[in-house]
């Protein structure tokens, strides 16, 4: 089952008598033990039938010992283990419980950050039984579609930059993207939609020295702004480190390659699924492409991997990031 499935199996109180919670994608594996802790049980049960460990500060028998006992007045039982990654070397102390849990129990893992090896036989039992759930972290092309989702969930709009500029700085930080838009509808009016501006203000992030505007300036070969911006990047790079700078252009014209070869044979929606990016950054895809052909996308990855040896003091030491930014910028722009 998917996130969704599985949310909606608990809603309906159709519980599994074992949840393995496992992957990278530590707000969905939150979201289900959450909503477990708030359906299971009612507040009045919850004192003698609802038990939380944190993995790193139990061990095996504790757990089991819990999880074998009868529920107390309440038809069932809540075992949640936290920060269950801790317990990785002792999982196969619970293969047999796995095996044959006690019904009236339900025991829930938060196993996070890694999979569960699944050749091993208890990944292999609880595979069987679908009892394990996998949790990856959602491409940073469906990202904007989450923000998006997210916002109508709250009842408010974003405008297309508002939506780039959350997934630019956040990336994939799910967590992170839900507070940010929970604190946006407390503050704006109801029917408003969220611009860039809003975003700036209520949020922090500046809309002026960012790697979306960098990029943007590139695509629209405003060598001006992609200037100001790279001296800006140059002279605060504790907060614009020149590795993070280099990986996301390098990213950027590796994907604006791909365009190029797509573009006449796919629509719109193939060439996003293909090059991995959301359509809504396909129009900065065909502005750049009328600057950048694809010898001189060659040239511009060659002084990218050139530059990033050089950030790194493999070609010529003791040379400033800020130097490094602006010949890098006037390479890739002339």
């Amino acid at each position: 089952m998917n996130f969704k499935e599985i949310i909606k199996s608990i809603e309906n109180e159709n519980y599994q008598p074992v949840y393995f919670l496992n992957g990278e994608n530590t707000y969905f594996i939150d979201k289900i033990s959450d909503k477990l802790l708030n359906s299971v049980l009612e507040d009045s049960e919850k004192d003698f039938n609802e038990t939380i460990f944190y993995g790193r500060d139990s061990n095996p028998e504790m757990i089991l010992d819990v999880c074998k006992r009868y529920p107390v007045m309440s038809s069932r039982q809540l075992v949640v283990v936290k920060e269950a990654q801790h317990l990785f070397r002792n999982l196969s102390n619970f293969e047999n419980y796995f095996k044959n849990p006690v019904p009236s129990t339900i025991l829930v893992f938060c196993y996070k950050g890694k999979k569960l090896d699944k050749r091993k036989s208890i990944g292999k039992f609880l595979l069987k039984n679908n009892f394990i759930h996998d949790f990856d972290p959602i491409k940073d092309y469906q990202i904007p579609d989450w923000i998006i989702n997210c916002a109508r969930e709250n009842n408010i709009k974003f405008d297309r930059q508002a939506i780039v500029l959350f997934a630019e700085f956040l990336g994939n930080n799910l967590s992170e993207i839900e507070k940010n838009i929970q604190k946006l509808k407390l503050l704006i009016k109801e029917d408003q939609t969220v611009d860039i501006d809003m975003v700036q203000k209520h949020i922090g992030f500046s809309k002026e020295y960012n790697l979306f505007e960098l990029t943007d300036a590139i695509a629209a070969m405003n060598v001006q702004k992609a200037g100001f911006i790279a001296h800006h990047f140059g002279k605060n790079n504790k907060n614009h480190p020149i590795v993070v700078t280099i990986s996301h252009l390098y990213g950027f014209f590796t994907k604006l390659m791909k365009f190029h070869f797509y573009k006449e044979h796919m629509n719109d929606q193939q060439i996003s699924g293909k090059i991995g990016v959301h359509p809504f950054f396909l129009k900065q895809y065909k502005q750049a492409a009328s600057y950048y052909n694809k010898s001189k996308l060659a040239q511009i990855l060659s002084h990218l991997r050139h530059y990033d040896l050089m950030s790194k003091g493999v070609i010529v030491p003791n040379i400033s990031e800020k130097e490094i930014l602006k010949e890098m910028i006037f390479k890739i722009m002339h």
